[in-house]
């Protein structure tokens, strides 16, 4: 789980073990993936702030009672109270996009315990390193930050970058089939600009089907699922056992977007020449954590991803903020009391 209840106030992000948490708090989901939503059920009894997007999956995947889903729009700043023993105190959050998947947001909050900027999962776009609260003119106390490729090795393009290195493998073998490994959200865009470039359907499960009906993605898929040029499955299932049943009536190509090796020491490729490994990816890469933090320019910085598991467990370092210190505001933290509504 990639969440935490944040130290010293009563904000927990991405965090749904109530057993590890204080009372009277206040609790945030930044998106839909499964590492940030464990221990979500039907029988959640507290809100959950998250953007509308995320409150639309929210309901529709964990049945959850529609009255606990507060939709905070991006951009929006609003005040919560929490009631805590004898001095009730309040928590204004705003909420950013964080260019990760469809819905996911960052939320900065600011009260009595400072300014805390939590980015959950993001990928860095231009428009972030310009925004009035990201560009250092707002004074940050803590960046919590997506640690997932904190690491020199891990460099990789930008998303539009690799998309256009896809389109151009499928264009140069038009006579394949292809199948895109993919988890169960996130890289909608990257269908898209496929289904465009290619001008033909790209095949889906209904139930991813209904997601993206729920997402009002334009309207390039199909339930046909393994009748299209370009057809979708979960990650894990692009293998090369599938590869041979497809091979055996024509041939197919199994397409991994992903970082997931990205200065992990495993091999960049798998083996399997039907298997392409396109380095796209959600979340920032190195230089581009480098860039971000430069701008906001916090006081300190914590890591949002503490346990690293699989072939990313090899790089220890990803967890070392110490690589972001000359890029933080020297000045002194301002000592904040707590300050009755």
């Amino acid at each position: 789980m990639n969440g935490q209840h944040i130290p010293g106030t009563p904000v927990v992000v991405d965090f749904w073990r109530l057993r590890d948490v204080p009372p009277r708090c206040l609790f945030f989901l930044t998106h839909m993936h499964a590492d940030h939503t464990s221990g979500l059920s039907a029988s959640w009894p507290y809100p959950v702030h998250c953007s509308p997007v995320t409150g639309r999956l929210l309901k529709r995947k964990f049945k959850i009672n529609p009255k606990l889903v507060v939709e905070l729009e991006v951009g929006e700043s609003r005040m919560l109270y929490v009631n805590c023993p004898g001095v009730p105190v309040t928590v204004t959050v705003t909420t950013l996009d964080a260019n990760h998947c469809p819905g996911s947001v960052m939320f900065l909050f600011e009260g009595y315990f400072g300014s805390i900027l939590y980015t959950g999962d993001f990928r860095l776009s231009p428009s972030m390193l310009t925004h009035p609260l990201l560009n250092g003119s707002r004074a940050i106390d803590v960046l919590y930050l997506d640690n997932t490729y904190c690491h020199p090795s891990c460099q990789f393009p930008t998303r539009d970058v690799v998309a256009k290195a896809i389109v151009e493998l499928i264009r140069d073998n038009p006579e394949c089939m292809y199948l895109i490994g993919l988890h169960n959200l996130g890289k909608e865009d990257l269908l898209v600009t496929l289904a465009t470039e290619i001008g033909t359907w790209v095949g889906v499960s209904p139930e991813r089907y209904e997601t993206l009906k729920e997402l009002e993605m334009p309207a390039v898929f199909s339930t046909e699922l393994g009748q299209c040029q370009i057809s979708v499955y979960p990650f894990h299932m692009v293998a090369k056992s599938m590869l041979s049943e497809m091979n055996s009536a024509s041939s197919a190509i199994a397409i991994l977007p992903t970082c997931l090796f990205s200065g992990a020491g495993a091999p960049a490729s798998p083996s399997n020449p039907n298997i392409r490994v396109f380095p796209y990816s959600d979340h920032s890469s190195y230089d581009e954590l480098r860039q971000f933090v430069g701008s906001v320019r916090p006081r300190s910085v914590q890591p949002v991803v503490r346990n690293f598991t699989g072939e990313r467990r090899t790089i220890f370092t990803r967890c070392n903020m110490g690589v972001f210190a000359d890029l933080l505001d020297p000045s002194p933290p301002v000592s904040y009391g707590l300050q009755p509504v």
